[in-house]
């Protein structure tokens, strides 16, 4: 068994590989676009991926059905769930058409908050390439409700940052559920990476994606809604812990 966490960094995408029925420290890597996971040798029998996949063409209040499921179970953590818009909006690069358009395919209306905004570029790098056959061995999931499945189902309290630096206390808590959880963070070389590549956040974040990937193929994990829905392409909308 082979599986990947994929996590979007200032750099690209930060991809640590791992292998859960072997003695192989998880391997970190910083790959620049989807297409070179997709590419990575030898392939994943899974990837989990914190990036929406599926976009529907209209949004309702709170955004995707598995947005809303995922930010129930969070509390004071649900901020760290988007409410995504809709497909229309993601393809724009400016900011106000992004909002305008958001605005017109949403009900009730919104606009689009700009850190939102600001991960679209790895929106549509994944949505590019995304197929519903593809699902099979790519699924989306989220660190935060990783972190709660790790967590005995309860919400973190402490924040992996604060003013937009990383926060130790945060990111031990993480860590150390990792730990506890079966995943061999202490066998982790972090990457010789500047910040402004990677921040421990990241890296963290990516070996919560590849623990969730484990447990899929395992047959563990919690799906969000235990329903999904399918967007215009096919594209089941779920988000995997």
């Amino acid at each position: 068994m082979r599986v990947a966490g994929v996590d979007g960094c200032p750099s690209g995408w930060l991809v640590v590989t791992w292998q859960p029925e072997s003695d192989l420290p998880p391997v970190v890597a910083i790959e620049a676009n989807f297409q070179a996971i997709l590419a990575r040798q030898p392939q994943p029998d899974l990837i989990a991926i914190d990036i929406p996949i599926g976009l529907p063409p209209r949004v309702g209040r709170g955004g995707r059905s598995c947005d809303v499921a995922a930010r129930r179970i969070l509390g004071e953590r649900q901020s760290a769930v988007f409410s995504v818009p809709a497909r229309a909006a993601i393809t724009a690069t400016d900011y106000q058409v992004a909002c305008d358009t958001a605005f017109a395919h949403s009900d009730p209306p919104r606009k689009v908050s700009k850190q939102c905004f600001n991960i679209f570029p790895k929106i549509r790098d994944v949505d590019s390439a995304m197929t519903p056959s593809l699902q099979e061995r790519v699924i989306e999931c989220h660190p935060e409700v990783a972190f709660w499945a790790m967590n005995s189902e309860r919400a973190l309290l402490l924040p992996k940052k604060v003013k937009s630096r990383p926060h130790e206390p945060g990111l031990e808590a993480r860590r150390s559920l990792l730990r506890k959880s079966g995943f061999p963070i202490d066998l982790v070389r972090p990457l010789r990476a500047a910040r402004k590549d990677a921040g421990p956040d990241d890296l963290s974040d990516a070996c919560a994606c590849a623990w969730t990937a484990m447990r899929r193929l395992r047959g563990l994990a919690h799906r969000f809604p235990s329903t999904p829905e399918r967007d215009a392409r096919g594209l089941l909308m779920e988000i995997w812990a």
